[in-house]
């Protein structure tokens, strides 16, 4: 990873957050209680680029690990830093969250607390799911297997998704149903970042 897509996962993750670009809105997300699941992420994201560093996989590397061991044990968040994530992440509530490290997630995820994205060891569904850009995951929703999961979902509050999903599609239930097509439109906000992170990029 260069550090130019690097800082711009940082901006892109921050702006969903606080719908803000500055240095400002950076300090307040990364040390105050406001931004605790963006400590993660930026942790997160943060190891991935040290380690992919010759220079700096020996020397701040480590360091880094253990913020991210620190918060990974106190705010219950369980997603490895090698992970494929778009763009974008946001986490609006922390605790119980488990994510398949084979798992791949699109740009501008929302996930919610209690989120399983798990692997499938056995049966015709082995694997792990991948995410489509734009989805919504609520709170307990599993989604387990090599499951497809289209652009612009929601997924309902403690759904079990086991099958592949449409684009568009809204899902609830056990297991997961599609009940409309009106997708995630009204669950994912502030994606208007990319300009703005390019024009502070410059």
């Amino acid at each position: 990873m260069k550090y130019d897509e690097y800082k711009y996962l940082i901006l892109s993750d921050l702006y969903r957050y606080s719908g803000d670009l500055s240095l400002r809105s950076f300090h307040q997300y990364l040390i105050s209680n406001a931004g605790v699941s963006f400590k993660y992420i930026f942790w997160m994201r943060t190891c991935k680029f040290l380690r992919e560093c010759r220079w700096l996989k020996y020397s701040i590397y480590p360091s880094s690990s253990y913020m991210l061991k620190k918060y990974m044990y106190k705010y219950g968040i369980a997603i490895a830093p090698d992970m494929e994530i778009g763009s974008g992440f946001y986490i609006g509530h922390y605790g119980g969250i488990v994510i398949s490290p084979y798992s791949k997630i699109g740009k501008n995820c929302n996930l919610s607390h209690g989120v399983t994205l798990g692997q499938a060891n056995r049966g015709s569904n082995i694997g792990s799911p991948i995410l489509g850009d734009n989805v919504y995951v609520g709170p307990g929703a599993k989604i387990v297997g090599a499951v497809r999961i289209g652009n612009n979902v929601a997924i309902g509050a403690n759904c079990v998704v086991t099958k592949d999903i449409p684009d568009e599609a809204v899902v609830v239930g056990v297991p997961g149903k599609v009940i409309s097509h009106k997708g995630s439109l009204d669950y994912i906000s502030k994606t208007d970042y990319h300009d703005k992170i390019l024009k502070l990029l410059r």
